[in-house]
């Protein structure tokens, strides 16, 4: 049975934090579904589709790696695509009680969800895609944090 994991979240931007836990994630199964949700709660600074499409291309070569867009539960989103797992990661002690929470919550949904979490890469643990839109909204650079030119979207992100 194909191991499949579903690492879903905003991506609003995709970092370097996120593309550690793909890439790891990926060694640790067969196939890594990155998920990109519609939080009802946040706007977007950078659109879905586009997000989509600079991820997808991202790990073009990588067929164990896939890019989706989702709305709904994720846990349903989970079922729908039969992935078992879903992957997140942890910076933090904050993040992991935020996590566990969650966690507990898909696997009420979904009883055949378990969540595997991979604690974030020292270098990286300091990313956050909140820090980053904060930062390119002020003229700041971002290129150190995020594996693709924010320039080359930004006629898409809000400013």
């Amino acid at each position: 049975m194909k191991k499949i994991a579903l690492f879903p979240g905003s991506f609003d931007p995709f970092t370097n934090g996120h593309l550690d836990v793909v890439l790891r994630g990926a060694r640790l199964f067969d196939e890594v579904i990155i998920a990109i949700g519609n939080n009802s709660s946040k706007q977007r600074y950078i659109p879905v589709d586009t997000m989509v499409d600079v991820i997808s291309r991202l790990f073009e070569g990588q067929p164990n790696i896939k890019v989706q867009s989702y709305k709904g539960l994720t846990a349903e989103f989970a079922r729908e695509v039969d992935a078992k797992f879903l992957l997140r990661g942890l910076r933090n002690t904050t993040d992991f009680e935020y996590e566990n929470t969650i966690a507990q919550a898909n696997r009420h949904v979904n009883t055949d969800l378990e969540t595997v979490f991979l604690i974030t890469s020292p270098p990286l643990a300091a990313i956050s895609s909140s820090i980053i839109r904060e930062i390119h909204r002020f003229g700041g650079n971002v290129d150190d944090f995020i594996p693709f030119r924010i320039s080359e979207i930004a006629d898409s992100a809000a400013r």
